[in-house]
């Protein structure tokens, strides 16, 4: 894809950068390649070793995120927001080499590192970068083409990304994605759409979330097109970068609309003709936001919903209007999918209307889980659909609508929080005898986080005492915004706690 592109138009640019103004050309990207690829052998990373990046979104960022793949390697995003431990777990289970971060994120990363085995710690290699500075694309050679020689060869089935993925262990789960899933992802978000070379996205979502790779990153990539990428979201400077770069396409996630909608400074409801559509997905996006938003700019937003073991492509809704469902995430997108009666062996397609699990089937559905057979075998049948762990059901128009989990993962501004971290961090809490924390509905974040606490026998402790305590354990994203001192938790029978009971105490 990227030798077609070199030839078409190798001097069009790939990625804005608008803090800086810089701009990655194609012709950047195969130079930033031969360059990292050239590091790589020197350090004796063969093909298919992995490289990780701690990075913020930046230029450089982006094109190490491309090079690494291209470079017949596999890029591992580490997420900025791990807390110590689980960014201490993918360090160890993922087998990176080399780790590029920056010099204000090294602290964070040597903490994490000084939790893991002697021998492991030394086998990393911790490179400091600017994710704003380009590498090796200052200079890049006349002929961009002569710089792909020698790779590597890469097919379909080649592993691309290592992405780690919250668990209800706790433990993150390492999604093995290939050259094929990936390809087959973007090819039908970009055919969904239809994106070509004339088209650009708008996106400020971090490169270390599934949505900013595939979505925001590969899809333009795949179709030739281009994408402005700001270090982070800002209400007041979104409108501006939107007039400045003329978007035809905007990448966002249901608190991005939910702060527009309520910004007074984000916008003056102008409509932007050269915008054709919004794109929602990373979790649900309520029916009032998404009237409210159209309403107030102008803009058309289309619903989607993908997965990080389906390369971040599931459902989508139509362009066109007359035929979108607000309230529902689509209709399959480059995938198959049917509704199937939970723990019925045999997965048979239950009726239009009947609530079941979704299972999806197609390209773009993972290699499986990194190191992880059995996990793996949990979660693909053996005849490749893939259980998502949604609750939901079909229309007669063919248009899916989710219902419920059966996963108990709490999905927070798209972000996956496992609600046993969450658990975890509050026993730890010495007047704490039992934890449990739950997903509750919220109209900026899609959920937010309830925690309910007993408290040992003669222990004193408030809720105020317990919040202060997650702050210093999880950080303020993760700490529960409500927390409720009980007597007891609900219980079933067996003495498990049923997590989902205690969304009658929100």
């Amino acid at each position: 894809m990227l030798r077609d592109h070199l030839a078409h138009a190798p001097e069009a640019p790939f990625l804005i950068a608008p803090e800086t103004g810089r701009t990655l050309r194609y012709a950047d990207i195969a130079a930033e390649t031969a360059a990292l690829a050239a590091m790589l052998d020197a350090r004796g990373l063969a093909a298919g070793a992995v490289v990780g990046l701690f990075l913020p979104n930046g230029l450089r960022t982006t094109a190490l995120f491309l090079a690494t793949m291209l470079a017949g390697r596999v890029v591992a995003p580490f997420n900025l927001i791990a807390q110590k431990s689980q960014l201490a777990h993918c360090l160890d289970h993922g087998d990176a080499r080399i780790v590029f971060t920056t010099a204000q994120e090294r602290a964070r990363l040597d903490e994490a590192l000084a939790a893991l085995p002697d021998a492991r710690r030394h086998a990393i290699e911790i490179v400091a970068v600017d994710p704003d500075t380009p590498g090796a694309t200052a200079g890049a050679a006349s002929d961009p083409g002569r710089a792909l020689a020698g790779l590597p060869p890469i097919d379909t089935a080649s592993p691309a990304l290592l992405m780690y993925t919250s668990g209800t262990t706790g433990l993150p789960k390492g999604a093995l994605l290939t050259h094929g899933n990936l390809v087959a992802g973007a090819r039908a978000v970009a055919a969904w759409h239809g994106l070509g070379r004339d088209d650009r996205c708008l996106s400020s979502l971090p490169l270390y979330h599934i949505n900013g790779q595939c979505i925001a990153t590969l899809t333009p990539f795949v179709s030739g097109g281009s994408v402005v990428a700001p270090r982070r979201f800002s209400v007041s400077q979104w409108w501006p970068l939107v007039d400045a770069h003329r978007p035809t396409w905007l990448n966002m996630v249901p608190t991005i609309i939910a702060y527009l909608i309520n910004a007074t400074d984000g916008g003056d409801g102008t409509r932007r003709a050269f915008v054709r559509f919004g794109r929602s997905a990373s979790a649900p996006l309520p029916p009032e936001q998404h009237r409210a938003f159209e309403a107030r700019f102008g803009v058309g937003v289309v619903e989607a919903m993908g997965m990080t073991e389906c390369a971040s492509v599931v459902l989508c809704n139509p362009q066109d209007a007359p035929r979108r469902k607000i309230g529902s995430p689509g209709l399959p997108c480059g995938v198959e999918l049917k509704v199937v009666k939970v723990g019925d062996p045999d997965d048979a397609p239950l009726p239009d209307g009947v609530p079941g699990e979704l299972l999806l089937r197609g390209p773009n559905v993972m290699a499986g889980y990194y190191k992880e057979p059995e996990l793996t075998a949990a979660a693909i049948t053996r005849d490749g659909w893939l259980r998502t762990g949604d609750l939901g059901y079909r229309d007669a128009d063919g248009f899916y609508f989710i219902t419920g989990r059966l996963k108990e993962l709490i999905i927070k501004g798209g972000e996956n929080i496992a609600p046993r971290e969450i658990d975890e961090a509050l026993l730890a809490h010495e007047a704490v005898l039992e934890a449990a924390a739950v997903g509750v509905p919220d109209p900026h974040y899609g959920q937010e986080i309830l925690a309910c606490v007993v408290l040992k026998q003669g222990r004193r402790a408030t809720e105020d005492d317990i919040r202060e305590h997650c702050l210093r354990e999880l950080g303020r994203y993760k700490t529960p915004r409500t927390i409720r001192i009980v007597a007891e938790l609900p219980k079933g029978a067996s003495g498990k706690i049923q997590r989902l009971k205690l969304l009658d105490l929100a």
